[in-house]
């Protein structure tokens, strides 16, 4: 089994920023894992675009997995990420989100996502 993807969040938040705004696709683990977890390291700073640099890095990669034009990891190595945030709900959404990415379902995961989007903006 692989490692759960490792992130230095020592490094400063724009360098966090950039890894939402261009998504990892060469990660032995769902890229989403990296943006979920830079999400929630950028929240924590409370870093005002966090929200919706998420938002745009998830559409990205959810529109790559949608058109199979790349290579992307449906092995999720962390399946308790969903615990990083205190939302109940929207830890319950990013659960079913990764569960239909694994399973290669991207319709079911695109209407997720837009629940996702809702969440995260609410919050």
């Amino acid at each position: 089994m692989n490692a759960v993807p490792q992130i230095d969040f020592s490094v400063p938040t724009r360098d966090l920023v950039r890894l939402l705004k261009v998504p990892p696709d060469t990660v032995a683990s769902l890229p989403e894992s990296v943006l979920w977890r830079v999400f929630m390291e950028l929240r924590r700073r409370g870093e005002p675009q966090a929200a919706v640099y998420f938002i745009n890095g998830l559409r990205t990669l959810h529109r790559r997995r949608t058109l199979g034009n790349a290579e992307l990891s449906i092995t999720d190595n962390d399946p308790d990420e969903h615990r990083l945030t205190e939302d109940p709900y929207l830890a319950e959404l990013w659960k079913s989100y990764k569960r239909c990415l694994c399973a290669n379902r991207t319709g079911p995961a695109a209407q997720i996502l837009r629940e996702v989007e809702q969440q995260v903006q609410a919050a």
